[in-house]
């Protein structure tokens, strides 16, 4: 899942309060499989902005590619909208004063479909909430499309925000069927159907499937069970599959740099990404140099957008852009002009269009200015907007 600052999350961890409220919110009813990983991809595309910004938006066709739903059948993605804006959402936890908090909303205030682009919005209280770095498990979208039962995702989600500790700690069983959107249901009481049916091809899919191993641990109060657990390590095999971990890049001393001017994780990794470390080193010691700058992280972004030289001042081309030279400059400036969730679903998208491995390599390589498949990046990006190369020759 994005981008959110890693370093400051420490791995979902939520910090003291970790062995007192297990789950600070609880989702009533019963999630499907892409109403949950729905609700994942808006949270990450909203995440930065959650408290600033009251609206949110994302084309259709992205967030249908971020939840693995290869599909037009628009009928269903209204219905898992609907679903999330019927679900509700409860906290009860302590707050930063350390008094008893309860709230209640719907974890979706409104949706809309309009013109390809859906646009939604959370009711400012959760917002709040959701975006307190002790309260929101960061989950991978690389893995998250993997899943295909909607128990072992939300058992997942539950799960990995206790990897540090190695623990969930233990849960009363009324509070699991819970978390598993199974609260209300008689047949679900019985512990004997309970395991059968959902903890064990749960824990196994979850096993199998994504970045961490559990085991389930009980404890009775009699005869019946009365609690479970689950004991959390990383998976060493599927580990190196969180393509979006950033884990190396997050190592480096430039990254740091970055970090400390209040640039946020996400966008540190993008600069990184497309520039390099040398040259983003290079534009940040100039920054650094410069007076009166109201905003560190704007002017450096400017810096590196416009190849700012020594004068502060973006340098003037000797001759008129080539053709080629312009359709890589309007393609830059199309990537530049979306989010970070979308140019990940964008590059993933042509990607999958790529059938052979040379070209597939080179286009990870390179990117968008890959050489080899120019000719069908120019054609991806005419596609996504007809008039992308208009007045070109």
């Amino acid at each position: 899942m994005d981008d959110i600052p890693r370093d400051q999350l420490s791995g979902a961890l939520r910090r003291g309060a970790v062995k007192k409220h297990v789950a600070a919110i609880h989702v009533s009813g019963k999630l499907t499989l892409l109403q949950r990983k729905l609700s994942n991809v808006l949270l990450l595309n909203a995440y930065d902005t959650l408290t600033s910004q009251s609206t949110f938006s994302i084309d259709a066709r992205t967030l249908c590619l971020m939840i693995g739903y290869n599909s037009n059948d628009m009928d269903t993605l209204k219905a898992s909208l609907r679903g999330l804006a019927e679900t509700v959402a409860e906290w009860d936890m302590l707050d930063e004063k350390g008094q008893q908090e309860w709230g209640v909303s719907s974890l979706l205030s409104y949706a809309k479909l309009k013109g390809g682009v859906c646009e939604y919005a959370y009711s400012p209280a959760l917002a709040e909430k959701l975006h307190d770095p002790k309260v929101f498990a960061l989950i991978n979208l690389n893995i998250q499309r993997k899943f295909t039962s909607g128990h072992a995702l939300a058992l997942y989600e539950n799960c990995y925000r206790f990897i540090r500790t190695g623990s969930t700690g233990w849960w009363p069983m009324d509070l699991f069927r819970r978390l598993m959107g199974l609260d209300g249901s008689s047949y679900y009481e019985s512990y004997k159907h309970l395991n059968a049916k959902v903890i064990k091809p749960a824990v196994a899919e979850v096993n199998k499937t994504s970045n961490i191993l559990i085991e389930p641990e009980t404890r009775k109060k009699g005869r019946a069970v009365s609690d479970i657990r689950f004991q959390i390590k990383e998976n060493p095999q599927l580990a190196i599959l969180d393509l979006d971990d950033g884990r190396a890049m997050r190592h480096g001393p430039v990254y740091g740099r970055l970090r400390e001017q209040g640039v946020s994780d996400r966008l540190a990794r993008q600069w990184l990404s497309a520039y390099g470390e040398d040259q983003v080193s290079a534009k940040l010691n100039y920054v650094q140099q410069r007076k009166d700058v109201k905003s560190m992280v704007g002017y450096l972004s400017a810096a590196l957008k416009e190849d700012y030289d020594a004068s502060g001042k973006p340098p003037t081309p000797a001759v008129p852009l080539t053709r080629k030279a312009e359709r890589l400059r309007r393609i830059q400036a199309a990537v530049e002009a979306r989010n970070p969730t979308q140019r990940d679903a964008d590059k993933r998208l042509f990607a999958s269009q790529i059938k052979d491995d040379v070209l597939r390599s080179n286009f990870e390589r390179f990117g968008w200015i890959s050489p080899l498949n120019i000719r069908a990046i120019h054609e991806f990006w005419e596609d996504m907007d007809p008039t992308i190369f208009e007045g070109i020759e």
